[in-house]
């Protein structure tokens, strides 16, 4: 798959098909429109082109939203490369950009640089100034500029009633079967491994205390989780505590997580993070007996979940 940072820099002899949208999660609908573009590259000699941007328009039009991203434009690309696109464009989104009408961006993005010769797009896609042209002006403009419009209608995205914001709200609830159910994968996040107060390993839990470097990242609620981590190309199972460790007084907000298989020292390394379930809320203990029985509980079901 070939990535370019802006509209400039795409150049293809070839007439293209193309979908639209920013695409944060590449959840099971977004995956219903990538394999209809890609059903239609098969049987034609064009190729694909996913149009996305480097921010989120919301955080540009409405900077007081501070909506959180549910991928990174990393993690947007290698799910987007898994799906076998041959084009990625992840274009910078600017009070400019958004200014342009809907037939300029029709005239001078999709005719003159990406050679359209299909468009492929949801039932409820608005695009241009103030959001303001719709399907049926596309479909105007595919006549006047000579290419194809195809709708994915409301019945095949309802079919399976799925939004980015439904899923962020199942992450922010702790509802992580759920997300992932939409997803259509375990939801991922990426961090560094830093020092922590170490407290773990003095009742026989070591944990890898994770900082995500991307503060626009959504983080689930605060409790227990199932998860698998994956760095150095080898995955490891594990269990996950989000929360500011109230049994020992903690007061910063912290995520550790403490890996079944793992006797190395992690510091310093980037590790990619899977969570699978979410087993309960963050509690404060009377001991640190009762913390660690209740950790020892939290591994029998983190277990038993990953054998069955």
């Amino acid at each position: 798959m070939k990535v370019f940072h802006s509209i400039s820099e795409f150049i293809c002899e070839k007439k293209t098909i193309v979908t639209i949208g920013t695409f944060d999660g590449v959840h099971l609908g977004h995956q219903k429109i990538i394999n209809r573009l890609l059903n239609n590259t098969i049987q034609n000699d064009i190729e694909s082109v996913v149009l996305t941007f480097s921010q989120h328009p919301r955080m540009v039009l409405h900077a007081e939203s501070n909506i959180k991203l549910l991928s990174t434009n990393e993690e947007k690309t290698l799910l987007l490369e898994k799906k076998g696109i041959d084009n990625l464009i992840i274009h910078p989104f600017d009070s400019k950009f958004s200014e342009l009408s809907g037939e300029d961006f029709v005239k001078s993005v999709l005719v003159e640089k990406l050679n359209i010769q299909k468009i492929i797009i949801g039932y409820d896609h608005r695009f241009g100034k103030n959001r303001s042209c719709d399907i049926h002006d596309l479909i105007q403009f595919g006549k006047k500029y000579h290419f194809d419009v195809e709708q994915i209608s409301a019945e095949e995205i309802d079919e399976i009633s799925i939004s980015s914001t439904k899923i962020r709200n199942a992450i922010l609830e702790g509802n992580i079967k759920l997300a992932n159910q939409y997803l259509g994968y375990p939801y991922v996040f990426n961090g560094k491994v830093v020092k922590g107060q170490q407290l773990g390993r003095t009742i026989g839990f070591p944990t890898a205390n994770i900082t995500i470097g991307n503060s626009q990242k959504i983080i689930p609620k605060n409790g227990v989780y199932i998860v698998e981590g994956t760095w150095q190309n080898k995955t490891h199972k594990g269990m996950m505590n989000i929360g500011t460790k109230p049994t020992v007084d903690g007061k910063n907000l912290s995520i550790e997580i403490h890996f079944f298989d793992v006797n190395q020292d992690l510091y310093d390394l980037d590790i990619s993070i899977s969570v699978h379930e979410f087993i309960r809320d963050e509690v404060k203990f009377n001991s640190i007996e009762e913390l660690k029985n209740q950790l020892q509980k939290d591994k029998t079901t983190s277990l038993s979940y990953f054998t069955t």
